[in-house]
């Protein structure tokens, strides 16, 4: 069976019901934690997922932890907690998947922040001042990252292509999510999901083919 990408919304946070857009790296709400943790309830692909690769926001992160309880390995949770499984799916910290603008809600936390938040997760792969809106992750290069993302999909696929569980859930940002799919209409609802197989345009460029349509 080939790999799919189901790229997922992040669920409610407190920016998209206060509208201050000056909080920095909001939570979820009270619905926004009912949503992520329902959506466990009827994502019906939960036992092809190996790998669930996030934006570091501490919303998608909340996201990732809340719906993916039942997917993700034991040792991304407190020992007792009931949550996780015994070998279960890799939980990869991906900075490509960042928000686009530069507002303070769009914008994450310093990694000791975050450590002390979640410490069972580990968050060597964020670069010291990855929260920065420059360079790769300006609002002007936001192409360029989505590029720079789904080429790194496409090798995550060919990775897992000798395991059991193939799929590879992403948990991201609305705005990002319409620059990652290549399709400037997509408005998922929050904690909503579409699923892609990745594959290689005309000009051997990376795509994500929505599946069904």
């Amino acid at each position: 069976m080939t790999s799919r990408i189901h790229l997922i919304r992040h669920a409610e946070s407190v920016h998209n019901t206060d509208h201050d857009f000056s909080r920095l790296d909001p939570e979820l709400t009270a619905l926004g934690r009912q949503q992520a943790d329902g959506f466990r309830l009827i994502f019906p692909s939960s036992d092809e997922v190996g790998m669930i690769i996030t934006s570091p926001l501490r919303r998608t992160i909340q996201t990732t932890l809340l719906a993916f309880a039942d997917v993700l390995d034991k040792r991304y949770f407190d020992e007792g907690s009931g949550k996780g499984v015994d070998g279960g799916a890799e939980l990869v910290l991906d900075p490509g998947l960042q928000e686009r603008s530069s507002l303070p809600c769009d914008t994450g936390s310093d990694i000791l922040v975050l450590e002390k938040i979640f410490p069972g997760l580990d968050f060597s792969s964020l670069h010291a001042g990855w929260q920065l809106k420059d360079g790769l992750y300006s609002p002007e290069a936001v192409d360029d990252r989505a590029s720079s993302v789904r080429r790194s999909l496409a090798d995550r696929v060919v990775d897992l292509q000798d395991c059991t569980r193939r799929d590879i859930a992403v948990v991201t940002h609305g705005v990002f999510m319409k620059h990652l799919s290549g399709d400037p209409e997509i408005d998922l609802p929050k904690a909503g999901w579409r699923t892609y197989t990745i594959e290689q345009d005309q000009e051997g460029s990376v795509v994500l083919v929505p599946i069904g349509e």
